[in-house]
């Protein structure tokens, strides 16, 4: 029986990773094709991609008023990116960062860290506290979409804060929807009348070919007439039939994504649903709380799919962007996940959250961009600092639950 409850985890895992990457592909395709624009592709589909085995998760989990899930995979995220990832792309070679890197999301991941500890302290995550999560991811995501583009000289975290408390906002994405909106509209209209012109011009084509063929028929003998007037209708029949076969293809593939998209969506649902459920089971089998549970076998679960991604960017030389990955990983974790999680149902928090993992969390965090500002490049032995760290963390954790 353990066997199968075993089986079943890994297979919910693999649904949940797979279905994600799949869910996240297709929708960017069928967007494209109904002309959606990047800037809305990249708030919804992009930024959230690389997050959505643990949105899934723990959006199951809380609707399942699973607080101790919850809160464990985010903490448990956030700390295994740190100490898992980042640390094995600095043993596989020296990650060489930017001081922009430090300075705006580095410092904005540790805002985001510190601000979960304090609503932590009450021992429960409000709606509200929520929704505050929410509209400081929403404006993270402006802020780096518009202003940080509009400014030739580096952007800091001391701007986001400016940027958030001004609502500056709402005002980029009020400005940036309306345009998005009347420019779509014209675009279907231009392409109607497009259209419209382009068979009134085949038809003024078919008449001027109809009148040089009668011309011909008059001037010359019957079979020139022949040989001029019967290639026009060819070409014309084979004209057609390229463009029917074409829009036919259009619409199959099209059909194809839905499909994907929709199977894609079912793989979601149903791996997060006995992912969550088994990790659920071993919890009340192990009798350990479900917050251990969460920071173990749901959040390195999660991580998996990043860990993978991490070891190849170090190899091709790209650990830069995998250390970029990370940082904006955990402020996606704190602001965007727990912040739906929250709105869905309120969490509650627990003892060995508040004293052990938050703080933890807060000191991997510190120590990351403690290593990031010296030499700017996360060093092999610093990367072994962290690993060490987070396996005797680990040991620690489920000693004292």
């Amino acid at each position: 029986m353990l066997i199968i409850n075993i089986f079943i985890f890994l297979g919910g895992l693999t649904l949940l990773v797979k279905g994600s990457d799949l869910f996240v592909l297709t929708s960017s395709r069928i967007a494209r094709r109904f002309g959606v624009s990047e800037f809305v592709i990249g708030l919804t589909l992009v930024s959230v991609g690389t997050s959505v085995p643990e949105l899934a998760s723990s959006l199951t989990a809380s609707f399942q008023q699973a607080s101790g899930i919850v809160i464990g995979n985010i903490l448990g995220s956030n700390i295994a990116n740190i100490g898992l990832i980042a640390s094995t792309a600095a043993l596989l070679t020296n990650v060489r960062t930017e001081e922009v890197m430090l300075r705006r999301d580095g410092y904005i991941m540790l805002f985001a860290s510190v601000l979960l500890f304090l609503f932590m302290l009450d021992f429960k995550i409000s709606r509200l506290e929520a929704l505050i999560f929410i509209l400081l991811y929403l404006a993270y995501l402006l802020f780096l979409l518009d202003k940080v583009k509009r400014h030739k000289e580096d952007i800091y975290f001391k701007d986001f804060m400016i940027y958030f408390l001004k609502f500056e906002y709402l005002f980029d994405l009020k400005s940036k929807i309306k345009p998005q909106v009347h420019e779509h509209g014209k675009g279907n209209q231009s392409s109607g009348d497009t259209k419209k012109s382009t068979w009134k011009t085949e038809k003024k084509t078919q008449k001027v070919n109809e009148n040089e063929s009668k011309i011909e028929t008059r001037i010359k003998d019957g079979s020139v007439a022949k040989l001029e007037t019967e290639p026009r209708t060819e070409t014309e029949h084979e004209e057609i039939d390229v463009d029917v076969t074409e829009e036919n293809l259009h619409d199959v593939s099209l059909l194809i994504e839905f499909f994907k998209l929709i199977a894609s969506g079912v793989a979601i649902i149903v791996g997060a649903k006995y992912f969550v459920e088994q990790a659920i089971f071993f919890a009340l089998l192990l009798e350990v709380p479900e917050t251990l549970i969460g920071i173990s076998l749901v959040a390195i679960g999660t991580s998996v799919p990043e860990l993978m991604v991490t070891i190849s960017a170090a190899r091709s030389d790209y650990a830069g962007i995998a250390l970029g990955n990370v940082i904006g990983s955990n402020i996606a974790n704190i602001l965007l996940i727990l912040g739906c999680s929250g709105i869905v149902h309120p969490i509650t928090t627990t003892n060995l959250g508040i004293y052990y993992i938050a703080p933890f969390m807060l000191i991997m965090s510190s120590l990351l961009l403690l290593f990031i500002r010296t030499g700017w490049r996360v060093k092999r032995f610093e990367g072994l600092i962290l690993l060490l760290l987070y396996l005797g963390f680990m040991i620690l954790i489920f000693r004292l639950g």
